[in-house]
Order: structure tokens, then sequence, then C-alpha cells
């Protein structure tokens, strides 16, 4: 019988790495390119994972499609040429679209769902604008990369006691050890290649533990609906929030260490 399963198996994992090398592929292309490329990329995948978002939280249909309208206007803001780009007006039209779901669909969580989505993209287009904005993001981006590939050996190659078996029953502490190990070593890795800063270097081990608590919690979430993937718009992988769970936490927190924190220790008086 094992003999029989072989075969699907290792098909499987070819078509999750198949699709993996293209996303990743996609993303590069845009990251290099930048402007509208990049912007656009963002909204779409932004645009499906509040789909998905919705469809994991339960409103009606129409709830569905008024968050993604909702959503679509602070997205409209942060595009390049044409728009404000991502900043404060941006940021507060995320809010005032997530307060007006609330107040007319009557679903908090739906509403929350515009700030899971909306943030991530907020922080890696901030990333992309900088003057090291390849850099940034890449790191952003490849940390992610790197801890899921670490964390997804190291808990098959070790295995041992699980993290939380009744959210997530394949997380191993073994995997979450070689998750921060494949982080911090490409922290280091663009650091010494890159010029990565100090600060986004060292940084790299706790925003691998946060890109693990988003995988967490958007286990949570499946559990909760009762669903294994939050879609199947991508083959081997699921939906993209299941692809995209660990970066939705990293991404505002990893534009807030690279452009805010130095603008705010610059404005203390010494």
């Amino acid at each position: 019988m094992s003999d029989d399963k072989t075969p699907a198996r290792l098909s499987e994992l070819q078509l999750r790495i198949l699709v993996g090398l293209a996303l990743v592929a996609v993303a590069s292309v845009a990251l290099v390119l930048g402007g509208v490329a990049f912007w656009l990329l963002c909204v779409v995948l932004a645009l499906l994972m509040m789909a998905e978002w919705a469809d994991l939280v339960g409103p009606p249909a129409q709830g569905k499609r008024l968050a993604q309208f909702a959503l679509s206007v602070p997205l409209a803001i942060m595009a390049p040429l044409i728009g404000a780009g991502p900043g404060f007006l941006a940021l507060g039209l995320l809010a005032g679209a997530a307060f007006f779901v609330v107040i007319v669909t009557r679903h908090p969580r739906l509403a929350l769902g515009l700030l899971y989505v909306g943030l991530p993209v907020l922080g890696l287009l901030l990333l992309r604008r900088q003057s090291e904005g390849i850099v940034f993001t890449l790191w952003a981006l490849a940390l992610v990369w790197a801890c899921d590939i670490g964390a997804y050996f190291a808990g098959r190659a070790i295995g041992g006691p699980k993290i939380a078996p009744a959210i997530s029953p394949n997380k191993t502490w073994a995997g979450l050890g070689g998750g921060v190990i494949a982080a911090s070593l490409l922290g280091a890795a663009m650091h010494w290649q890159y010029g990565l800063p100090w600060r986004l270097t060292l940084a790299s081990p706790a925003l691998a533990m946060l890109a693990q608590g988003g995988d967490f919690y958007e286990s949570w979430l499946k559990r909760r609906a009762g669903v294994k993937d939050s879609g199947n718009i991508l083959p081997g992988h699921g939906g993209v929030l299941d692809r995209l769970d660990g970066l939705v936490p990293v991404a505002p927190v990893a534009a807030f260490l690279a452009v805010a924190l130095p603008k705010l220790y610059h404005l203390l008086p010494w």
C-alpha cells in the first residue's frame, strides 16, 4: 500500500515545488520592475486574500463583495504616480474602510480582514518605495520563504514534539527552530552581500517567529471554519492566504523597522 501512495505523494510535492517556484519568479520580476507592476501584483493578491478571508469568517456573499470594494479605495490611493502612495493617507483610508464595513455589515471579523490584508500591502509598497527598496523588500519576502523551507525540512528530518497539535498538527518545535535558523542565515547573508542594516539583520530571527505565528493564526481560522485550505486557486498550496499567511504580520513590522524606526530615532533628543 505504501508503494502505491509514493508516486502520488511525489507528484504532489513536485507540484508544490513548481507552483512555488512560479510564484517566486512572478514576485521577483514584479519586485525588480517596481512601480505599477509591483503595486498591481499586490492589489490582485490583496483582493484574492480578502475574498478568502470573507469565506473563512463566514459573512453573506454580498458582504464579501462590499469588503473587496471598500478595500479597493485605499489600494487605489497607494498606486504610484497617480495616487498618493503608501503613507498616512492610505493608512487612514484603511481604517476608514474597515469602520465602514463594520457599520454596514455589522460583522467585525469581516472588517478586521481589511486591516489583515491591507496593512501588509501598505508595508510592502512602503519598503519598495525606499532608495534601498529592492534590498528591503527582498529581505522581507525571502525571510518568510527561508523560514517556510527551513521549518519544512527540519520538521520532516527531526520531527519531535508538536507545538500546538489542536491548531496545526504538523508543526513541531524542531520545525520552528529550523525556520528561525534559516531566516537568520538569510539575514546574515544579505547583510554581507547587500549591506542589509544591522537592525534588520538582527531582527530576522524574531520576524521568523512572527511569520510562524501568522501561519498558526491562519491555521486557527481554518480550524474554526472547518476547512483544510483557505481556497484552491494555487495547485498544491491551497489559497493565497495559505501561501502568504507568514508574510501578513512580517511585512508591516519589517516596514516599521526599515522605514519608521530610523526616523523616530532621529527625532529623539540626543
